[in-house]
């Protein structure tokens, strides 16, 4: 039996459907990273999708314009429609209050996608989407059962709203996820996004010898550019 490839010079891409023939996706976008192996895959469907960019987590606001204008870029490229949803992180700060020592994967994690998934799906009711999803969920540092989770319970609430609970990261996603951002040439976002993650990735890096994160210089070229010379 042949093993199938599933780079993204070798993967013939199936027609995705969505769950119960929604018309419309609403997908809620973390990062371009993440998401650019979804939007490829989604616009290869021909299902039309808008990029719904709501993340109040991520701190400075620096980082955050840098990871919103990379998701921008791209949705041009694909011709998405991409909505710059509302940065309203002291509302973040408030709900994420007693929570500051959480560890990755933890109760922050839970309010943190919980938020944002409130949101998309108020956004989605609001403006005749029928279904909602994220990209979360294709990152291996990311727990699936509990994002799902969020993206189930926001929904629920919005009758004719729908969450898409769809595995990306299956057959090659989370391989192809970062060959397309080596091929974008996207930036190389270093910790999740929030203060605290930023705060332990620091400690980590301190206890191991290593330089603190640099924020806003590091893309995914760089990385190309260093294998391809190892060759």
């Amino acid at each position: 039996m042949s093993q199938v490839d599933y780079t993204l010079k070798g993967y013939e891409r199936p027609q995705l459907t969505t769950p119960n023939g929604e018309s419309k996706l609403l997908m809620h976008s973390c990062c371009a990273p993440c998401a650019g192996e979804i939007m490829e895959a989604l616009a290869a469907s021909d299902i039309e999708t808008t990029i719904f960019f709501y993340n109040p987590n991520i701190h400075p606001t620096e980082e955050y314009e840098l990871r919103k204008e990379e998701n921008i870029r791209f949705a041009k490229k694909l011709g998405m429609s991409f909505v710059d949803a509302d940065y309203d992180k002291d509302n973040w700060f408030d709900r994420t209050k007693g929570q500051e020592d959480e560890p990755e994967r933890g109760e922050r994690c839970t309010t943190c996608f919980d938020m944002r998934f409130e949101v998309t799906a108020q956004y989605a009711k609001d403006h005749g989407f029928d279904l909602i999803s994220s990209t979360l969920g294709i990152s291996r540092w990311k727990d699936m059962d509990q994002i799902n989770d969020c993206g189930v319970r926001a929904a629920e609430p919005f009758e004719g709203v729908t969450y898409w609970d769809f595995n990306w990261r299956k057959k090659g996603g989370s391989s192809r996820m970062l060959e397309l951002s080596k091929r974008e040439e996207f930036y190389q976002q270093e910790y999740c996004g929030c203060v605290y993650s930023l705060r332990d990735a620091n400690r980590w890096r301190a206890s191991k010898g290593r330089n603190k994160v640099e924020r806003g210089v590091k893309f995914y070229q760089e990385a190309k550019l260093k294998l391809a010379q190892q060759k």
